[in-house]
């Protein structure tokens, strides 16, 4: 990640004139001054490049991982009082493609699509402008100033993005799993979700949902700030190949799964098509409690421990792969 959490140092001004112990030049110098200047400080991602950059990468990412997305959904759907029509991930996949075929597995793809374009670009986009007015007087950004920047770019996500595009992929896959499907496609399906519950059927579960992007992208940019930190040490012009940036995200991932599952399963059941048997957030929770357990509030975790490392790491070596390409192409101040 050499761009997107990359410390940068403000280089000393020129030394008003010439003299012994002085390595600059005189007010308005030679060229050799920027030259050194530059080379002595780290970029920072233009807000305008992460916005594009982050598009690109959640629009490939989600193409390559939306069966573990459909697959941690439907598990978690499955609700033990119905009782439950999945013994596990496996039967889950064997049901779907018997059922609807392998393109089954991919129910719901468009509406993720169209929403993890704009999803990403917002979580990048954010998270950039925010960073450059929380870094040190070094221009390092630290763990704890990560974490709110992160959970800015949550919520920012989650309001303007995120819980209209989950509220339509949950009822798209939900409605797979009824005896009688009523939607056709991605536009017709959000036409009649609409009409018959307005632009607020497409708002369920959005305090679930900033809760959940919220904590998502602050325990994700922290994990990755501190690794990050660790891994430059003292010498912040040190380059992250892809690799190494992929292990980081599918660890920031990891970690992300484990804090916030719960949070996915109640927002889940906060859009789903039997919503209207909660009457709030906390209502679901105290539901999922009484009648399922607490381990219901980690159904899905593996599922979705697979799709998260994988989508965490693979948005940010594409995302800081299309932004060596722009800083090429695109030159900012």
């Amino acid at each position: 990640m050499s761009s997107i959490l990359q410390p940068f140092t403000v280089s000393e001004g020129p030394c008003e004139t010439a003299r012994p112990g002085c390595h600059g030049t005189p007010r308005g110098g030679t060229r050799s001054l920027a030259a050194a200047a530059s080379a002595g400080r780290s970029k920072v991602t233009h807000p305008g490049k992460a916005i594009l950059a982050g598009g690109i990468a959640g629009g490939i990412e989600i193409c390559i991982t939306f069966p573990t997305e459909y697959v941690k959904t439907q598990l978690q759907l499955d609700e033990r009082a119905n009782p439950p029509r999945y013994q596990g991930i496996g039967h889950c996949v064997k049901l779907t493609v018997q059922d609807h075929g392998v393109k089954g597995l991919y129910r719901g793809l468009s509406s993720l699509v169209y929403g993890s374009i704009p999803k990403s670009a917002v979580r990048f986009g954010m998270f950039e402008f925010l960073s450059n007015f929380a870094r040190s007087t070094t221009g390092k950004l630290d763990a704890k100033a990560s974490v709110l920047c992160g959970l800015g770019a949550g919520v920012a996500e989650a309001v303007l993005i995120v819980c209209p595009m989950e509220t339509i992929k949950v009822k798209f896959i939900h409605d797979q799993a009824s005896s009688a499907p009523k939607y056709r496609g991605f536009f017709h399906g959000v036409r009649e979700i609409i009409r018959e519950q307005g632009l607020r059927g497409t708002y369920q579960g959005l305090t679930a949902t900033v809760l959940k992007q919220g904590s998502n992208q602050a325990i994700r940019f922290f994990v990755m700030t501190s690794l990050r930190n660790w891994y430059l040490g003292d010498d912040p012009q040190r380059e992250m190949n892809p690799f190494i940036t992929g292990i980081f995200g599918a660890t920031a991932g990891a970690a992300s799964v484990f804090g916030n599952t719960p949070l996915d399963v109640i927002k889940t059941r906060m859009q789903g098509l039997e919503s209207h048997k909660y009457k709030s957030t906390l209502d679901c929770a105290n539901q999922i409690l009484r009648n399922e357990g607490p381990l219901a509030f980690y159904k899905g975790t593996v599922p979705r421990l697979g799709r998260v490392c994988l989508d965490v790491a693979i948005v940010f070596v594409i995302y800081e792969e299309v932004v060596k390409v722009l800083n090429r192409v695109w030159k900012t101040t």
